[in-house]
């Protein structure tokens, strides 16, 4: 799997599907501009997905959501797996009759291994969905692979609910359900408001309530959440762009790029130019 090849898809080339082993994201953070269905086939691998660490073995599905950032951080010599990777607004499409709390629960958990039994309607959506993306020729090529994705959404839907609790899904109670929000919105605006303030009040609550509701659900406070997230996007930009340290601090809503080397170092130990170096903290 092309490390460009996942992250071109466009209104031309809408869907991309094929088999490969993420060799490209080794060591490497990725932000996707695209939404990707995985199943590994055979082998292991670790990876880092939203600053989570997660395991891929046979038969683990990963569903990653537009915005997910996701590195390879080890493989075994069999790994394979296959992709089915769309553009965001084929995916809007195809899973516009889904609940908002599904796709918040698959943003938090993009990893399962399903039961061997069960796997077999996932590889036949798999290999149909190859057979689709190599039929060139088919003029109506793009509809059926719509079509196609909201079957496989579907399904996804299906085992999600079939192995998770409603309650792990949509949450079980006031607290849960403000500290999804909370995350879905730090996904959405980290880029540029890293102030607790902000989404507090977007909530409608104290900034004290949201801090202790994170510390409750998660023993971090809401300001460390935001900040990970935020030195997340910066080392993003760091290792896979090749703009300024001026340019990611406009990008990302920094005074200036003193601002940001400080905020940078005071959370990782070493500096921007450092990072992108190469070099690391003991």
């Amino acid at each position: 799997m092309e490390n460009k090849n996942l992250l071109t898809v466009s209104i031309e080339r809408p869907f991309i599907a094929g088999n490969g082993d993420l060799a490209a994201f080794h060591h490497r953070l990725n932000k996707l501009d695209c939404a990707a269905i995985l199943f590994c086939r055979s082998g292991w691998a670790q990876v880092t997905i939203d600053l989570r660490k997660h395991e891929i073995v046979k038969n683990t599905q990963v569903v990653l959501l537009p915005g997910t950032v996701i590195s390879l951080d080890g493989k075994s010599d069999d790994f394979d797996l296959s992709f089915f990777v769309s553009y965001p607004e084929m995916f809007r499409e195809a899973c516009l009759r889904l609940e908002p709390s599904f796709f918040h629960f698959l943003k938090e958990n993009p990893c399962y291994t399903l039961p061997e039994n069960v796997t077999r309607a996932v590889h036949g959506l798999m290999n149909a969905t190859v057979a689709i993306y190599t039929d060139y020729e088919n003029r109506f090529r793009n509809q059926i692979a719509l079509n196609h994705l909201q079957s496989f959404l579907l399904d996804i839907y299906d085992k999600t609910y079939r192995y998770f609790t409603k309650k792990e899904i949509e949450g079980g109670n006031r607290q849960d359900e403000i500290f999804n929000k909370f995350i879905a919105l730090v996904h959405e605006y980290c880029t540029s408001q890293r102030d607790v303030t902000f989404y507090a009040g977007k909530l409608c609550i104290s900034t004290k309530y949201l801090t202790g509701i994170c510390r409750s659900v998660s023993d971090d406070s809401a300001k460390k959440i935001i900040d990970d997230f935020a030195i997340l996007e910066i080392k993003v930009l760091l290792q896979s762009t090749k703009l300024s340290i001026q340019e990611i601090a406009d990008k990302l809503n920094f005074p200036d790029q003193s601002y940001l080397g400080r905020y940078f170092k005071r959370h990782e130990g070493i500096s921007p130019v450092e990072y992108r170096a190469g070099e690391r903290p003991q």
